[in-house]
This record gives structure tokens, C-alpha cells and sequence, in this order.
């Protein structure tokens, strides 16, 4: 049985990947920042402050002795907020980037020796040259810091696949926290949660758009 460690598991793609894990008869760790319904068949379930060290050490630590080395490792936590610069809160800005970039680190950088030499990491990004609209300065700034950083982190864990994940618009509950109404033909996340189950079976590499 393969093993999956999923971090952002009570969003509305994270959710779906677990549930979609699950459905395949995956070992699943589902990593959340609120408490969420988990599919009930999840073999573990934690909360975290993902900006928080220690938090997210501790997290990792209960993990690392109750499942078998992690084969899927995905990184879907995320938040927006709709805000144009002259008028944000440095507070609202911390947020934004700090739950979208800083997170990513963190949670990569604790559980790297949960990993398999061949464990694929799939973050969830965005289309960040196509979202650099009014108000998204926040959001856009941390989507093109997550790429960067994937790059990079890519580089230097070479015996892996790492995948960030660029999908168009997707109907979850962020398109509530901006003032753009939802796309026509927003994508929905269970198709996300397929396409980070193909990329792993194809052990596709690098920014996957769709």
C-alpha cells in the first residue's frame, strides 16, 4: 500500500485529493489548518499552525513512526485575500504570504526524512503572470516566491520528482474571499486531485499547466 502526506487536506482541493487517495486505497496523513471532515478512512489526521515551526515539526514527529515512508507528498494549503496595496494590512499581506510561500518551506523542510528517495512533491500554484491583477498583489507575489522556491528545491533534492500544479480558476470557497466573480468553465477540484495522481503516475516533472 502506498503512502500519501497531505498538507491543506480540509480546502477544497486538498479534500478532494485525500478523497481521491483514499478511493485508491492509499495510506493517507491528512495535514489541515481547521478542523474539516476528513474522509473517514484516512489513516491519520492532524491540525497545525502551518506558520509556525514548531507546529509543523511536531506534526511530522507524530507522523513519522506511524505509517510507512511517504511515496506522495502534496502541499495544497493556500489563502487570498482581495486587497489593493495603498489599502492592505500588513497583517493581511504576513498572512496571504507567509500561509502560501512560508508554509511551503516549512513543510518541505520538516518532512524531507519522511521521504522516499523517490517520493514525488506536488505543490498546488497558480498562473501567477496571469493573475497580477488589482487587489492580488498579496496572492500573486507568494504563487511566483512558490515557484522560485519549487525550482530551487528541486535542484537540490534531484533524485525526486517535484510537480507544481498550475490549474486555471477552480470552484472552492476562495473565490469567496476576493470581489471577481467565479470563471466561466472554473475547473473542479476533484479534477485537480486526478491530475496530481496522474502527474505521479507519470512522474511528470517541473510546472504542469491545465
Amino acid at each position: 500500500m502506498k503512502t500519501a502526506m497531505v498538507w491543506g487536506s480540509s480546502g477544497g482541493i486538498g479534500s478532494a485529493t485525500v478523497e481521491k487517495l483514499v478511493e485508491e486505497n492509499w495510506d493517507v496523513l491528512a495535514v489541515s489548518r481547521t478542523s474539516g471532515n476528513f474522509a473517514s478512512s484516512v489513516t491519520e489526521a492532524e491540525i497545525t499552525d502551518i506558520r509556525d515551526p514548531d507546529e509543523v515539526a511536531t506534526v511530522v514527529d507524530k507522523y513519522q513512526d506511524k505509517l510507512n515512508k511517504v511515496d506522495l507528498w502534496v502541499y495544497a494549503i493556500g489563502d487570498i485575500t482581495s486587497n489593493r496595496i495603498a489599502d492592505m494590512d500588513p497583517e493581511d499581506w504576513n498572512r496571504i504570504t507567509e500561509t502560501n510561500l512560508k508554509g511551503s518551506f516549512l513543510a518541505s523542510r520538516y518532512s524531507l526524512p519522511l521521504l522516499k528517495d523517490e517520493t514525488h512533491m506536488v505543490f498546488i500554484g497558480a498562473v501567477s503572470e496571469r493573475t497580477q491583477l488589482p487587489g492580488l498583489a498579496a496572492y500573486v507575489s507568494a504563487k511566483a516566491g512558490l515557484e522560485s522556491f519549487v525550482e530551487v528545491l528541486r535542484k537540490e533534492e534531484r533524485d525526486r520528482t517535484l510537480s507544481i500544479v498550475r490549474p486555471k480558476a477552480v470552484d472552492t470557497p476562495f473565490w469567496d474571499k476576493v470581489t471577481f466573480d467565479l470563471p466561466h468553465g472554473a475547473q473542479e477540484p476533484e479534477e485537480i486531485a486526478s491530475r496530481i495522481l496522474e502527474a505521479y503516475e507519470q512522474k511528470e516533472d517541473g510546472k504542469i499547466d491545465f
